[in-house]
């Protein structure tokens, strides 16, 4: 049977929920918020990976929803959520430093948009911040993993800008992709993740929107910070 455990819950506290899609800088201001605040953070993107990574390894096509299914009863998904990063453990075994490739994360977005993934990760999300005192963000966290959430965001930014960031980071990374195939990715994914029937990535009616393109990190983060010093 599947099983997550979670290590390093938080007290009760505000329940903060950032949306939007790749490249808008969610990962970072995410991370600093959590840092200022005292919160944990926790990169939903990061479990979906983690499957991605599983069916990867399996050899098993993305599209083929019932092998992609069967594999969930024999996983076992831990994840320490701290201050600044997220640790994946699949089986044992830590595999955060393998789940940003650019193969995993145009998978991801194929496997997240599998009913079964959604439902099988929905229940784990959301007993992570059961306590509150959480930074969540993802693409469906203001609207249906915690759509009572005290404060929402939705990043969004120019395509060039973000395609330009997302490069940049696989760079980085050590990935020799280049720019064009990185927007051609990109784009892609914004189009499957808006248009996938379950949980599409769309702002929660009641979440701040707030564009990044030409916002220096500190200014986004002091903006969040502004926020949650208003509703506290």
């Amino acid at each position: 049977m599947g099983e997550i455990s979670i290590a390093n819950r938080g007290k009760r506290g505000l329940i903060i929920a950032i949306d939007g899609p790749a490249g808008v800088g969610k990962s970072t201001v995410a991370r600093l918020l959590a840092l200022r605040l005292g919160y944990l953070y926790l990169d939903t993107g990061a479990l979906y990976r983690a499957i991605a990574w599983k069916v990867h390894n399996a050899g098993i096509r993305p599209e083929d929803h019932l092998a992609v299914a069967a594999l969930l009863p024999h996983t076992s998904l831990q994840m320490a959520c701290g201050p600044e990063q997220s640790h994946v453990l699949l089986n044992g075994h830590d595999i955060t430093g393998q789940l940003r490739t650019p193969e995993v994360t145009a998978l991801a977005s194929v496997v997240s948009a599998i009913p079964a993934v959604r439902e099988w990760l929905l229940p784990v999300q959301r007993d992570i911040g059961a306590e509150g005192c959480i930074i969540a963000e993802g693409r469906d966290i203001g609207t249906r993993v915690f759509p009572e959430a005290d404060i929402k965001f939705f990043l969004e930014a120019d395509a060039e800008v973000r395609a330009t960031r997302r490069h940049r980071e696989l760079v980085a990374a050590g990935h020799a992709v280049h720019f064009d195939q990185t927007k051609r990715d990109l784009t892609g994914r914004d189009d499957r993740d808006r248009s996938r029937p379950v949980a599409p990535l769309i702002p929660a009616p009641d979440a701040e929107r707030i564009d990044t393109s030409s916002m220096p990190v500190e200014e986004v983060v002091s903006h969040m910070m502004a926020a949650v010093a208003a509703r506290s």
